[in-house]
């Protein structure tokens, strides 16, 4: 196999090349069927394992809590901004929001879309470049839930706690950082996150809910926006991305072989540690966007003296083989994407390349 690239997209991002190379092994002809796992009906025995298989794994590497289920839809984490409120969101309550950035922010404005909204916390004071104090947010009286995203991707922030929301459900996008460290699920109504950052291709949205949250969508809403129709199908009322939930199970196996989310924590730790010590310890070259007591484990966000400087770190990263190190176009900058998958050696070799850049200015 020729160099694989040091991969810092924000997603689609690195997969485990193991995992890369096990689908690359039963891709033509998955465990002697004859038939690649794209190309065999949804409906049949060989496919519904292995769906059923990464729903079950899911729940165990969360410890299994009783009365949660997990749905595989697709439209990605932006389809669940706009579902969240339609199936949520009563006559008479107020949906509530913690503003923390980009993509909180588009979970809000899909939400005014349905109904009332309420702002329960926000960071915009900072630019978005801390987060609220979990004791600074404040729940409408009619509350229907209180909606957080636990890691902005493009301003490099996370939540390293959990607000304890007492009766009104916690839903949370956790697109850029689920199952990058272990959580109570029992804290929360409802998870969700994009697969394409910690948990496969692009194409799924994974949804872990609370089954009495769902078990009664209104009845308004067309089928494919109401929860219950997931649930009581299975996630296959109609066709699922079948492939993509293939690769969730085949990614949930390589984290258990890792430990599970423990194991993994500590590999995430140690390569955010490794880079942030970088951009500290350079003298003022490089510099961390976010308060350091909000920076997070997955997006690594900086910057250099001028933007000229910035576009000529990433053109010289690009000739030395590092990908998507450029910041989000709406903030510029840049940023270091080191998911579950990016190897603890192109952390290394980044962090070389930077230093190498440094001293040749």
């Amino acid at each position: 196999m020729s160099k694989r690239a040091f991969n810092f997209n924000a997603g689609p991002a690195a997969l485990p090349l193991e995992v890369l190379e096990r689908a690359q092994a039963e891709f033509v002809d998955y465990r002697n069927t004859g038939m690649s796992i794209m190309e065999m009906s949804h409906r049949g025995a060989v496919y519904e394992a292995v769906h059923n298989e990464a729903q079950e794994r899911l729940l165990s590497l969360l410890g299994n809590p009783s009365g949660y289920k997990v749905l595989f839809i697709q439209g990605g984490a932006s389809t669940q901004f706009a579902m969240i409120p339609m199936n949520f969101l009563g006559q008479g309550h107020a949906a509530n929001y913690v503003m923390t950035g980009s993509w909180a922010d588009k979970a809000l404005k899909e939400a005014k879309l349905i109904g009332e909204t309420h702002v329960a916390a926000s960071s915009e004071e900072s630019k978005y470049m801390s987060l609220p104090k979990l004791a600074d947010i404040q729940l409408s009286d009619n509350a229907a839930y209180l909606h957080l995203t636990s890691n902005e991707t493009i301003e490099g922030t996370q939540f390293k706690d959990f607000p304890d929301t007492g009766a009104v459900p916690l839903i949370c996008d956790m697109s850029s950082d689920i199952l990058s460290r272990p959580f109570d699920l029992r804290r929360f109504g409802m998870v969700y996150a994009g697969a394409q950052k910690n948990l496969g291709p692009s194409g799924v949205a994974v949804v872990i809910v609370r089954e009495d949250l769902i078990t009664d969508s209104p009845k308004h809403l067309p089928t494919m926006l109401r929860y219950n129709t997931y649930l009581k199908n299975n996630s296959l009322y109609n066709t699922p991305p079948s492939f993509g939930i293939y690769m969730i199970n085949e990614v949930l196996k390589w984290i258990e072989e890792k430990g599970g989310l423990a194991g993994v924590q500590d590999m995430n730790r140690k390569k955010a540690a490794l880079i942030y010590d970088a951009i500290d310890n350079s003298g003022g070259f490089y510099r961390g966007c976010v308060n350091p007591d909000s920076r997070s484990d997955m997006n690594i966000t900086f910057r250099l003296e001028t933007e000229e400087l910035e576009k000529e770190f990433v053109k010289a990263s690009e000739k030395e083989g590092f990908v998507g190190l450029k910041g989000h176009r709406s903030v510029g900058g840049l940023r270091a994407s080191v998911y579950n998958a990016v190897p603890y050696e192109s952390c290394k070799a980044l962090v070389d390349f930077m230093e190498h850049f440094k001293n040749n200015r």
